[in-house]
């Protein structure tokens, strides 16, 4: 047996759960962003080369590709709570630390901690699995999910206010104060998830996956200032190629890996993690030009001189459009599912850009870029983490979610060196000072909208849900549709009580569902009567184990064949085989 439970039943979730975890996620992401609007005096601030002040950066994208499968997989094992408070403490410290600096590699050790953080999306994406009810578990996701452009988005105008009026440190203060605050609502809100993975850490595959994540990321951040065809750069991602594939082949052969490829090679996760390349992308792109647009001088003949605040300000629809999609997301992925909302979302992403292409003359035309963006970028994140819940075991959520997590990170990171590189090589030199130009704004939506075009080809090749577990937890969007579909997994799965020495049910008792490999299927709490419900991801032979507080464990073999099948687990019994 790969995976299990704990002892101990999920805690009902409250109200306040969702807000608290995509507030987290919020905090997280400002981080990405807190630095945006004194990216250009940094050189100055920390009195070093321009080519070392983007260290300050780049830290954090790399700590943060590293922790977020790490930390989704810790959390599967050992609590996702538990590994989000850390995540957020670790994130605190590093603000700190930065706050308290001017020095550049004190610096880049407190942005790589606050990088750390990165982890809290998937890990709350997990919890929101495992804690909440069908009806609310799309809408959750997609909040949590969208936290990231939300953070990024609504960052920008508050961190260009406090640098514009502050010392530049009250922005780590901030980011502290943020943290802290999260951790707190989180201690007094979220309750732990009782779902584990059975199974040591993979050490030797998180520092696999780690060192081939430096030398993959960091040519991709840093081959502008190395060049594309230096020998540092080629040789960083040859040896990431092969310290890829030496820890993939290292991966498949252990029995708990860190990442489980034979998962991740499944088409719905596979075409997922392949399109949120492309929507991180598609995201950083806007990020990256509009702000520099709206505060270039009007001299230029096409910048619209504006400050760094009304910069920032102009831009902000973008997160919070994003913010306000979940709900909107919620409605039509129960009707039409996520495939359907992801392709949705990819489209109004293409409009954006093609229709951005010729809205740059006035700051009005920005923000009306940024909304549909916003509206886009929101359906199309969104849906990845519906897609990724509905394809993978109850209790791989926090790792698979991590991986997903990072293939945005990735799509970031090339956003962030190709439109680098096209606003250099585009810009014009005036006066000793390089000047982005309209050309290479324009050049920027671009590759955007290709990057939107490919992942809308890889959107198409995405299966159509099939699994009955899937339907119910991603698809009801009313308490009535709910009790609708349970109905109908009653009719397609396994059902019965869990009784006792004396013959008397027994609430509350632990029922796990394991497959032919030794997987996690499903697991459920018995009610108050003993009574169980457990679906079924497919016809075949499963064991059902069954564990109670005072009781011996129980595990019974059942096979299933399309119809409903009662099995009795009498916690009496000594591992008696029922036959179903």
């Amino acid at each position: 047996m790969t995976h299990t439970t704990t002892d101990q039943p999920a805690r009902r979730a409250g109200g306040a759960v969702v807000p608290v975890l995509a507030f987290a996620g919020i905090v997280v992401a400002v981080m990405q962003t807190l630095l945006v609007p004194v990216i250009k005096d940094l050189p100055q601030l920390l009195d070093t080369a321009p080519s070392n002040a983007t260290w300050v950066l780049t830290s954090t994208l790399l700590s943060g590709a590293v922790a977020t499968p790490i930390m989704g997989r810790l959390g599967d094992l050992f609590g996702k709570r538990r590994m989000l408070i850390l995540s957020l403490a670790v994130m605190v410290v590093g603000a700190l630390v930065s706050a308290l600096t001017s020095q550049l590699l004190t610096m880049i050790v407190g942005r790589t901690l606050q990088g750390f953080a990165m982890g809290a999306i998937p890990l709350g994406i997990g919890l929101m699995r495992d804690m909440l009810p069908r009806e609310r578990l799309g809408s959750a996701m997609a909040l949590m999910s969208s936290s990231i452009g939300v953070g990024g988005g609504l960052a920008l105008p508050a961190a260009a206010l406090v640098a514009q009026h502050t010392n530049w440190h009250a922005l780590f203060y901030g980011a502290a104060g943020l943290g802290a605050l999260s951790i707190v609502l989180t201690l007094l809100v979220v309750p732990e998830s009782p779902m584990r993975a059975e199974g040591s850490f993979d050490l030797l595959g998180a520092l696999g996956l780690s060192t081939g994540l430096v030398l993959l990321l960091l040519p991709i951040t840093k081959g502008s200032d190395w060049g594309w065809s230096s020998g540092t750069t080629l040789g960083l991602f040859a040896a990431a190629v092969v310290v890829l594939i030496l820890w993939g082949l290292f991966e498949l052969r252990v029995k708990a890996p860190l990442v489980d490829l034979r998962t991740t090679a499944r088409p719905a996760v596979l075409f997922t993690n392949l399109a949120s390349i492309m929507v991180g992308v598609a995201f950083y792109v806007v990020s990256l030009v509009l702000p520099q647009l709206l505060q270039l001088p009007k001299a230029t003949g096409y910048g619209l001189g504006q400050s760094m605040v009304v910069a920032g300000l102009c831009v902000a629809p973008l997160g919070l459009t994003m913010m306000f999609t979940a709900p909107v997301y919620a409605r039509l992925s129960a009707k039409y599912g996520p495939k359907t909302t992801l392709i949705i979302g990819l489209l109004i992403i293409a409009l954006g850009y093609g229709g951005g292409l010729g809205l740059m003359d006035a700051a009005w035309q920005t923000i009306v870029t940024s909304v549909v963006l916003g509206a886009g970028i929101g359906l199309a994140y969104s849906s990845l983490p519906a897609l990724i819940v509905g394809a993978v075991p109850a209790s791989e959520t926090g790792a698979a979610n991590g991986l997903n997590t990072l293939m945005r990170s990735i799509g970031t990171s090339v956003s962030s060196a190709v439109i680098g590189m096209v606003l250099a090589n585009t810009a014009q030199n005036v006066g000793g000072v390089a000047i982005p130009t309209m050309h290479g704004f324009r050049v920027s939506f671009l590759i955007a909208t290709a990057a939107v075009a490919a992942g809308l080809l890889l959107a198409l090749f995405l299966p159509k849900a099939s699994r009955p577990q899937q339907h119910t937890q991603l698809r009801a969007s009313s308490e009535e549709d709910a009790v609708l579909e349970r109905a109908e997994e009653v009719l397609r799965g396994f059902r019965g009580r869990v009784l006792g020495a004396d013959g008397a049910p027994v609430a509350r008792a632990k029922v796990t569902l394991i497959d032919r490999r030794g997987r996690q299927a499903g697991a459920t709490v018995s009610d108050e009567d003993g009574g169980y419900v457990l679906a079924v991801p497919a016809q075949g032979a499963y064991v059902l184990a069954a564990k109670a507080s005072g009781h011996g464990p129980l595990a019974s073999a059942a096979t299933h064949s399309g119809e409903e099948r009662t099995v009795e687990l009498d916690l009496s019994l000594p591992g008696e085989v029922v036959s179903a």
